[in-house]
């Protein structure tokens, strides 16, 4: 049914692979989040030159690392001297810099990898690049009726697989949402419902420390990772897929 595409808006929000697939079919942009930490670990690595090959979560990634010449990514805890480039969006600070990286994640980054097959950009934001990929979007005339974008929250997963619907893609969603409020095509009731609570909420760092996820987090030893999806609105760098990789707009 096309009233789950919310027509009529320029700008649109919805949750999940699902969520991404329906706004996939009607919308001229797509935008991912996923703060803790996909979209984050993507920002961090673009801005450091890596071109980022989203792949969903599985033993696979190395096989097809080797078949296009790329680094694989491994887990937090899989980290070792010879292997220090991984989800963490802090240790890829400091890991050397390689050309092409490919990066599972269960939920941004298969979601990355399913949207690119629309054939639309998809956009990677997260709270750190988030004004700019909307100030991108918005210059390149995305946003109004014959433009649609859909902003795509990735969620958490419960243990059975589930989605779990997460404060820390909300608000980072909602960053994005605020730049585009003022698109001719307007927000859809949806968008503008994640854009209110961003309104309710004082201090968006804050938020995703004490959330959940941001617990999950730093109670597990990765700190540092919070830290480092919290800094707000610091980076311009707008990662956009294309060709199977993302790469600076």
């Amino acid at each position: 049914m096309t009233v789950f595409t919310q027509p009529g808006a320029g700008a649109r929000f919805d949750w999940g692979l699902t969520g991404a697939a329906e706004l996939g079919r009607v919308c001229a942009a797509l935008v991912v989040v996923d703060v803790l930490s996909f979209t984050t670990t993507v920002e961090v690595a673009v801005s450091r030159g890596m071109r980022v090959h989203p792949f969903p979560w599985g033993e696979q990634a190395d096989e097809y690392a080797r078949r296009i010449g790329a680094v694989a990514a491994v887990g937090r805890r899989q980290m070792t001297p010879e292997r220090p480039w991984s989800l963490s969006p802090a240790a890829l600070r400091t890991a050397p810099v390689v050309a092409d990286l490919v990066l599972p994640s269960p939920n941004g980054s298969a979601i990355s990898a399913a949207a690119s097959t629309t054939g639309v950009p998809v956009v990677a934001a997260c709270l750190r690049n988030a004004a700019a990929v909307g100030r991108w979007l918005r210059a390149q005339g995305y946003g109004t009726n014959d433009a649609p974008v859909g902003v795509v929250a990735a969620g958490e997963r419960w243990p059975d697989g589930s989605l779990r619907p997460c404060v820390e893609d909300q608000l980072g969603a909602a960053r994005v949402l605020d730049v585009l409020a003022e698109a001719p095509g307007g927000l859809s009731v949806e968008a503008a419902m994640v854009l209110a609570g961003l309104a309710s909420t004082p201090d968006v760092a804050a938020a995703v420390r004490g959330c959940v996820s941001g617990r999950e987090l730093a109670e597990g030893g990765f700190a540092e990772d919070v830290a480092v999806a919290t800094e707000v609105d610091v980076s311009a760098v707008v990662p956009v897929l294309r060709q199977g990789y993302f790469a600076p707009a």
